[in-house]
Parts: structure tokens; sequence; C-alpha cells
């Protein structure tokens, strides 16, 4: 008996041995196919639509030459397409633009802004409350305020608009298209990072890792540093060096 158990602990010893060196094995395969956004060569990248988009989302555009925006994709909930984060003195907030109810079979570019509730007040009296004493509030929020102001009648129509003006604000001169058709995932003739952006992890494609460049938030002094937020976050906080920060 004592025998027949010291060859189960033998048994068991081995199995947990292999596992434990599958799966250091597993981990670093997964940390050598890693990539660093920095030093792949874009020139054709693919991205969602975004509303005031993460900072990870221009940090793609910095380094792509053409930058094509899906429009003919199926509208995913619970991502950057109508929603950002933003710092507040209680912490990340998330502010979501509300939409009409969607199918399975409802494109982004089709999809209506909801206004039954005053949605931009809410998200410009947040945003004021979150950045007002912000180094460059003032020196950008009249870019701002008119995205709060005018009622576009498709979420696709809103984030290109605000697109072209935040990348006009952080001087980044590129050529961006919108696709004629859906693209398929796993195209060659794009960088395809439309599932590597997105605000929940679990959710996101493996292997690009986004440079995060540290810099003094509004409350610091509450908070450490934290990476990613809405492109709001890095303009009023760094000016004109946040294209440095990208």
């Amino acid at each position: 008996m004592l025998q027949v158990d010291y060859k189960m602990q033998l048994i068991i010893a081995i199995s947990t041995f292999h596992l434990f060196h599958y799966l250091r094995t597993i981990k670093n395969q997964r940390k050598e196919a890693s990539i660093k956004l920095t030093q792949m060569n874009i020139d054709n990248l693919l991205l969602t639509t975004a509303y005031f988009p993460p900072i990870s989302y221009f940090s793609a555009i910095n380094e792509a030459e053409h930058i094509f925006i899906e429009q003919y994709e199926n509208f995913g909930k619970q991502s950057y397409r109508n929603r950002c984060e933003i710092m507040t003195a209680n912490g990340i907030i998330p502010l979501s633009v509300p939409v009409a109810k969607a199918n399975s079979k409802t494109l982004v570019k089709d999809l209506k802004i909801v206004y039954t509730t005053n949605w931009q007040k809410l998200h410009f009296k947040s945003i004021e409350s979150a950045y007002k004493n912000s180094p460059y509030y003032e020196y950008y929020i009249d870019d701002i305020i008119p995205f709060f102001e005018k009622k576009e009648t498709f979420l696709f129509d809103l984030n290109n608009v605000i697109l072209a003006t935040v990348s006009d604000l952080l001087k980044l001169k590129k050529d961006i298209s919108y696709t004629a058709d859906y693209i398929p995932e796993g195209c060659q003739n794009y960088t395809d990072l439309r599932t590597a952006i997105h605000p929940k992890a679990s959710h996101r494609s493996p292997g690009i890792e986004f440079p995060s460049h540290p810099y003094r938030q509004t409350f610091s002094d509450r908070f450490p540093f934290t990476a990613n937020l809405s492109i709001l976050d890095l303009i009023f906080c760094c000016g004109p060096d946040a294209k440095e920060k990208l």
C-alpha cells in the first residue's frame, strides 16, 4: 500500500513539473510574440471608429502612413466606439454616447445617436469638472465645445469630426480614409488594431505593446499615473507637448 502511494505521489510530482514547464513555455512564447508599436512598420492601419479615443489610438495613428476607419462592421457594445474614459476627482469615469438599439446586422456607420437625455450637457460638465484646473484647458476647450452643441445624427459622423479636430490639435498630418467594405480579420494588406484597442483587457487581442509615457495628470496628488485615458486627458494636461507623449 505504501509502495502504491509512493508511486502515485511520484506520478503527480512529475505531472506537476511538466505542467509548470508547459505553462512557463507558453508564457515566454507570448512574451516573445508581443511587439512594440514603435517597432512596427505600419503602412495601412485599420481602426474602429471611437469617441474621444484613448491615447493608444493616436499612438497607432502617429506610427502609420495611411489610416483606414472601419465603417462596415457591426456595432460592438462596451467599446471605445461610443465611450471614453476620463480622470476625475473621484477616479476614472466612462462617458458613453447613447445610441439607438442595434441588432446583429446594424452597421456602425448607420448607428444613430439618441438625444432623449441631455447627455451632451452631462459629458461637457464632467469634462469641465475634471479638467478646468489643468494647464491647457482654457487653451483647447473652445475647440471641444462644438461637439456638445451640434447634434449629429450618426455616431460615426460625430466620431469623424472629433478625430479630425483632435488630429489637428496634435498636429498629426495623416491620410485618413474609410473602408469601402468590411475588411475581414487576417487581411494581409492592413495592420489590424480593431480588437487591440479596447477598454476591457479580456477583449483585447494580444501581441501589441503600446507605448506609455507618464505625464503629470490633473489629480496626480490623489491617484497614481493612469495610462491610456481619453486623448482629452493628454491634450489638457500637456498641451503643445502632447504629441511627444504618443
